[in-house]
């Protein structure tokens, strides 16, 4: 059986605060923080499915620097249609860069917004 190889993603923050906020608010969900020795840790939950990865929040100021240039997570919406998660994104703090578009009809859509960090993220519907 063939699995995603991605295992885990972390997205450093320099707020935790106000990363868990944006995060919740714009995928209507809670995250589980967590201190790990000198890791401030805000863990996405994990759905039990074989498709998907797992990851976290993470403030660890010497070795975690947001950025917009790096590589670029997609997010599957929760709602199934990003327009949704979207709508939510300008009131949480973040900032919309690439609206909604179709990639293809069989692929869906796509958006990229930019957190309160500083972070590139998109995200991603067949909707």
């Amino acid at each position: 059986m063939k699995k995603n190889p991605v295992d885990w993603f972390e997205i450093p923050v320099t707020d935790m605060d106000r990363a868990v906020s944006f995060y919740e608010t714009i995928f209507d969900i809670k995250l589980l923080r967590n201190l790990l020795g000198p890791l401030e840790m805000a863990w996405f939950p994990e759905a039990k499915t074989d498709s998907g990865s797992a990851g976290s929040l993470v403030l660890y100021k010497e070795y975690y620097k947001p950025s917009q240039d790096g590589v670029l997570l997609y997010f599957t919406a929760p709602s199934d249609d990003l327009s949704n998660e979207l709508a939510r994104v300008e009131n949480a703090g973040g900032k919309i860069l690439i609206p909604r578009r179709k990639i293809s009809d069989e692929f869906g859509f796509m958006a990229v917004v930019l957190d309160t960090e500083g972070n590139r993220i998109a995200l991603h519907s067949r909707k």
